[in-house]
């Protein structure tokens, strides 16, 4: 492959949104907008539930990029893990950002730049503990190390979604 045709991998990042913003916007119209219409506003907790399966996505799409990205192995293989895994992202995401605000409505914007500031600087760090993370376990062992640390969100997602109204319950800044 030349870099021209390198480069035209990255086009699955476009689809992976595409996909994700599908798949989200299909769950508002087809599923939320008739249950708020017959029975009101849910629980908070119910705005998780396409994070629920979505957070399975971004470990899936880590693994099958880690172990597939060779040259003995056809490309579209490890560019289908990056779109399974940016369109779960996204999904998830898009979860938590709607979960947050309404869970504490008064302190949305501090708990939005408090994300994007620890977001930030974990993408910063990353710069500096990426390029040695590669160089000494490879693709297939760093990014394997990646897709395991990913489960933590897993976890944290599904404890979120049943322990959330009672962690709502306990804190005087939740509504």
């Amino acid at each position: 492959m030349n870099l021209g045709q390198v480069g035209l991998v990255f086009l699955c990042i476009l689809v992976s949104c595409i996909v994700g913003v599908a798949m989200y916007c299909s769950y508002l119209y087809f599923y939320v907008d008739p249950r708020v219409a017959k029975f009101g506003l849910p629980a908070q907790e119910s705005r998780l539930l396409p994070a629920l399966p979505a957070s399975f996505g971004p470990t899936i799409g880590l693994f099958l990029f880690a172990w597939t990205a060779r040259a003995s192995i056809h490309w579209i293989v490890p560019t289908i893990g990056i779109t399974i895994y940016g369109a779960t992202c996204f999904i998830v995401m898009q979860c938590i950002f709607i979960y947050v605000p309404l869970s504490y409505p008064r302190y949305a914007a501090s708990l939005f730049a408090a994300n994007d500031f620890f977001r930030s600087a974990l993408a910063c760090g990353s710069v500096l503990f990426a390029h040695p993370l590669f160089n000494n376990l490879g693709v297939a062992r760093g990014t394997s190390l990646l897709g395991g640390l990913s489960v933590i969100g897993i976890v944290g997602i599904w404890l979120l979604y049943f322990y959330g109204a009672r962690l709502r319950a306990r804190s005087r800044f939740a509504v």
